[in-house]
């Protein structure tokens, strides 16, 4: 993939056809759903709603239930105003629910981890993809992925979970977030990772600001261009409520906004907590762009 200088060089040709676990996806014509299921006392929007296991589960099946796509399953919180947590407590946290949902769904089933040994757990007992916020930093967290053969979300950051960045700075947060992930899709590929399992995520707010964030959607398109699929995960983030002035409960709308415009932007995965709200904007903006037709039409037809 390199000829020994610092370019880098990426397969001509990146199907936009995925087959992701037991589902297929068409990313020229076609938007995934990903929810959100946190199993943490301390995740950032729903505050530990979810962390007892027969509510993760409940949730996840809720979820499909109401349209999604893809559940991510995750169990340690990016944010660094918490206490680390071993590998085991980890595992405990996630695999139960991977496991309680495999089993009655064909949906995709990710694991939100940075962890090496949580993420062989996570596939062993069934996820499709992992999802590292880390952005593959692990060593042995790509040769995890490889040997399982699942599909892999690259995440940009500059700290990781947990990690303290104080007053995160770029001189241009687009064309350093899109060196990072080509760097790190370079890296993954380099770990027999190959193209067609690989999705890019560019970390909104993840030690980033409100500005930050904005800009990033603003620019989207840079992000989108590498290639690869594009998921963006900015459900009810701080820099909607900032933007808007509104606390994390009455941010659905501006939630629903900005993933509009990501999707005219090229993203193809939102990863949300309002899943419902979420796939009718989705199902409307594909008909309007034309990918898909009215499920009902009626008027002035009959």
């Amino acid at each position: 993939m390199s000829d020994g200088s610092n370019k880098i060089f990426y397969p001509e040709i990146i199907s936009p056809v995925r087959r992701i676990g037991q589902r297929e996806f068409n990313f020229d014509r076609q938007v995934a759903v990903m929810a959100i299921i946190n199993r943490t006392p301390n995740s950032f929007h729903d505050q530990g709603r979810t962390f007892e296991l027969s509510s993760a589960v409940e949730a996840a099946e809720k979820a499909v239930s109401d349209g999604a796509d893809w559940v991510d399953i995750g169990g340690f919180a990016f944010s660094a105003a918490q206490a680390e947590i071993s590998v085991s407590e980890e595992i405990d946290r996630v695999v139960p629910v991977i496991e309680g949902i495999r089993g009655v769904t064909d949906a995709v089933i990710s694991v939100d981890t940075h962890r090496a040994e949580v993420a062989r757990a996570a596939f062993a007992a069934g996820a499709d993809v992992l999802n590292d916020t880390n952005g593959l930093r692990d060593p042995e967290i790509a040769a995890a992925a490889a040997e399982a053969g699942v599909s892999v979300i690259v995440t940009h950051s500059l700290g990781g979970p947990g990690k303290m960045v104080f007053r995160p700075s770029y001189n241009d947060v687009v064309s350093e977030v899109a060196d990072f992930l080509r760097q790190r899709v370079f890296h993954a590929l380099n770990a027999g990772i190959p193209a067609d399992r690989i999705i890019i995520d560019p970390g909104h707010d993840l030690n980033k600001n409100t500005h930050h964030s904005l800009e990033l959607t603003r620019r989207l398109t840079e992000i989108t261009s590498i290639g690869y699929p594009t998921l963006v995960a900015i459900s009810n983030k701080d820099f909607i409520g900032e933007t808007l002035d509104l606390p994390r409960d009455q941010r659905r709308e501006g939630t629903i906004a900005a993933n509009v415009v990501c999707i005219l932007q090229g993203a193809r995965i939102l990863r949300v907590h309002d899943v419902r709200d979420t796939v009718a904007a989705v199902r409307m903006t594909e008909a309007m762009l034309g990918w898909r037709g009215p499920m009902a039409p009626r008027h002035n037809l009959v």
